[in-house]
């Protein structure tokens, strides 16, 4: 058997790679989801589902619309001050690692990004904490979750300025209150869907305030009227995390898969900590829940333990290329019987190198 630890695209749960599969060959009167029309009444029914399914689980309350788009979070870097920085104006950013950096790069061509605290000195292994948000700011931007470097937000600040938060790799992984939020953006590829779908969920009335003429295709106001079909949408991308989401639903919802997932990393971050042969490399109190990045106290070892948890079904647990060592990512359709089977594939590894 084969244990996926990959930061993403995700794993998916096996039903519903299944029901998708089915879907390619026949979804309705022999087409498949593949060739359907977007403007029909069948597909309408999956985008209007999916919409129901976001809100209906994060409990969004009214006032926001949510947005199924295209471009990655990497497009929403720069659609955000597009849409919610005037001319002139300075957005305070929160800089904790490599997406949050590419978010704060994209801020010049519109305004001023005010860096409001950064852990970047201690190469991004905290959340930095204290820190003030100007009440003159156009907004305050976040990334909830590092997944390169393996931290995350646990305690958003509290601040009148509006709220924007990429949670691309922990949406849905855990209990929010949107209602503290003012957009939230996320790529799907985590633990909503496959890759080529965002979830965009935006509070009305924060729109139409930037001084500048926006192209119609990000303009979050034009997707919003056109009910996320202003051009041909992700089609399969979306049908697949309409899937997804009726799987997480069945489970109880997000409460139920947070309860999960705390336990999954408790386990892990356990024998890290008990195992002599590795160590983590975050703030303890800053820990992912969804990606566990850890070394080995010898680096010399590192190339082995690789090997010998490819040679033993344990896949996708490189460290990311920048940071080296290693990262299991345990998105929601990841079960606990595969972290038993990591931790122990830690110890036997200890066992043969004591």
């Amino acid at each position: 058997m084969r244990h996926n630890f990959g930061a993403g695209p995700c794993i998916l749960p096996q039903e519903v790679f299944k029901q998708a599969s089915q879907a390619v060959l026949d979804f309705k009167d022999g087409l498949s989801i593949l060739e359907i029309s977007h403007r029909t009444a069948e597909f309408e029914a999956v985008v209007e589902e999916t919409t129901k399914l976001v809100k209906e689980l994060l409990n969004v309350p009214s006032g926001y619309s949510v947005l199924l788009l295209q471009g990655g979070a990497s497009l929403q870097f720069a659609m955000v001050p597009m849409n919610l920085l005037p001319q002139g104006k300075t957005a305070a950013y929160l800089e904790t690692g490599v997406w949050a950096n590419k978010a704060i790069k994209e801020v010049p061509a519109f305004g001023t990004a005010n860096i409001v605290a950064s852990s970047k000195s201690e190469n991004f292994t905290f959340v930095p904490k204290g820190y003030t948000i100007p009440e003159d700011s156009a907004y305050f931007h976040c990334t909830s979750n590092n997944t390169i470097y393996g931290t995350e937000i646990f305690d958003f600040p509290e601040t009148s300025v509006p709220v924007v938060c990429d949670m691309s790799s922990d949406i849905m992984s855990r209990v929010i209150d949107v209602s503290k939020f003012d957009l939230i953006y996320a790529g799907a590829q985590k633990n909503i869907g496959p890759a080529g779908l965002t979830i965009v969920i935006v509070k009305d009335e924060i729109l139409g305030k930037a001084d500048r003429k926006i192209p119609s295709m990000l303009d979050y106001k034009v997707h919003i009227e056109g009910g996320s079909m202003y051009n041909t949408p992700p089609v399969f991308s979306i049908y697949v995390a309409m899937l997804n989401l009726r799987w997480l639903k069945s489970k109880g919802g997000v409460a139920e898969i947070e309860k999960e997932n705390l336990a999954k990393a408790n386990a892990l971050y356990r024998e890290i900590d008990r195992n002599p042969l590795f160590k983590g490399t975050c703030a303890v109190e800053d820990r992912s829940r969804m990606n566990v990045c850890f070394v080995m106290e010898n680096p010399e070892l590192e190339k082995p333990f690789l090997k010998y948890a490819e040679e033993n079904g344990i896949e996708g647990i490189k460290g990311h290329r920048s940071v080296g060592g290693f990262r299991a990512s345990m998105y929601n359709a990841l079960p606990i019987t595969s972290v038993h089977a990591l931790i122990e594939l830690m110890q036997n590894f200890a066992e043969k190198h004591a």
